[in-house]
């Protein structure tokens, strides 16, 4: 009888990245389970920080605004301690983010076709980039401007249509758990 291969520790924070309606808090908060470890939801650390929500930001500073706070938010979560941090789509745009996730944590990709996306972002009237818009076309655009950018992630993993936890195992393959 073969032994299973020991898994590796998780010794660095995993954050997934990926375009809005990927999955990456409900992903997130599954996988951290799975692995015992804290999950974090960037964009609620970031209300909470601004003691408003991400659509008030938007209206009431801008995108740019809200980006600078969203990178001072995830730098401070990227502490060294093993957790899943949950992005919001734009944050590994910004290239400061981006270099400190690469640098200090392991990123996932988590990548949908668009038909997955569309079905998951119509469920949620709170993403600002939607607003008055039509999400096919956003989505459709968003790809083309940030796939290629997320595909510097060292980790890519297809969020399924099916069972979230379909992607938390594959998740977990991917990183020799």
């Amino acid at each position: 009888m073969t032994a299973a291969p020991a898994s590796r520790p998780v010794d660095r924070p995993i954050v997934l990245i990926g375009l809005m309606g990927a999955g990456k808090t409900t992903v997130g908060r599954r996988l951290a389970q799975r692995l015992g470890l804290p999950f974090v939801d960037a964009d609620e650390e970031i209300e909470a920080a601004a003691g408003m929500t991400i659509t008030e930001i938007f209206q009431m500073f801008g995108e740019d605004y809200f980006r600078d706070g969203e990178r001072r938010v995830i730098a401070r979560l990227i502490d060294g301690s093993p957790k899943v941090i949950a992005t919001g789509g734009g944050a590994f745009m910004n290239e400061r983010t981006r270099a400190l996730i690469l640098d200090k944590t392991t990123a996932v990709w988590l990548e949908a076709d668009l038909e997955t996306l569309v079905d998951r972002v119509r469920r949620r009237s709170t993403r600002p980039l939607l607003k008055d818009r039509d999400p096919r076309q956003v989505l459709t655009d968003l790809a083309a401007a940030r796939n290629p950018v997320y595909a510097l992630a060292p980790i890519h993993v297809r969020s399924q249509p099916s069972p979230h936890d379909a992607t938390v195992r594959a998740i977990l393959r991917a990183l020799g758990q």
